[in-house]
């Protein structure tokens, strides 16, 4: 199965989501970066994809994750995380065997899972998408060194959630952001199991 990375990116940053309790959310937001609640203790999970976000919050109508934000984090950041991961699961192929994918997953400060994507209606899709774990030295590092700017999405979130209700999905469609593949190099893309 296809499992490639598609987000929006620039040359410089890449823009992933994430869903939280309005206490964390807006905290970040005023600050412009993760302050306390937010813990930097816990593993916290990154989609670079926008549907598979919306599949994983209920459209931000689950609780605890009431809020989606967009955070833009350095590329050089995101490249770190990838090339320090371990997968989540062995798969034979990219591990020589299961014993060496778990020392790599023991000492891996990031995960990497790759789920089915989702369409507008959240539907599974033939091919997967990216999320990235980010534990140990991962997080500060996010926190302090890769976020560059966090958006509360919320409105827009609940905006194509309501086109959807009233049956528009052209119009739900044209507001979703425009995600493409993100270049990986072949060493990454091996590293990560990732197809073209």
């Amino acid at each position: 199965m296809q499992r490639q990375i598609r987000a929006v990116f620039d040359d410089e940053t890449v823009t992933v989501y994430q869903a939280y309790s309005p206490a964390i959310a807006e905290s970040a937001v005023r600050a412009g970066r993760f302050v306390p609640p937010f813990r930097t203790t816990r593993m916290t999970w990154i989609k670079p994809s926008f549907l598979w976000m919306m599949y994983r919050c209920g459209w931000a109508s689950k609780e605890g994750q009431e809020r989606v934000l967009a955070v833009s984090i350095t590329r050089a950041g995101f490249e770190w995380a990838l090339a320090n991961s371990a997968l989540s699961h062995y798969v034979r192929g990219v591990h020589p065997d299961r014993a060496t994918w778990q020392r790599l997953l023991k000492r891996s400060p990031a995960r990497v899972q790759w789920d089915p994507e989702r369409d507008l209606r959240l539907r599974e899709l033939p091919y997967r998408s990216l999320q990235l774990g980010l534990g140990g030295e991962a997080v500060p590092r996010y926190v302090d060194e890769w976020t560059t700017g966090i958006t509360d999405v919320t409105g827009l979130v609940r905006e194509i959630r309501g086109l959807l209700d009233d049956g528009d999905e052209v119009a739900a469609s044209a507001l979703l952001p425009s995600e493409r593949p993100y270049p990986l190099s072949p060493a990454l893309a091996d590293h990560l199991g990732a197809t073209d």
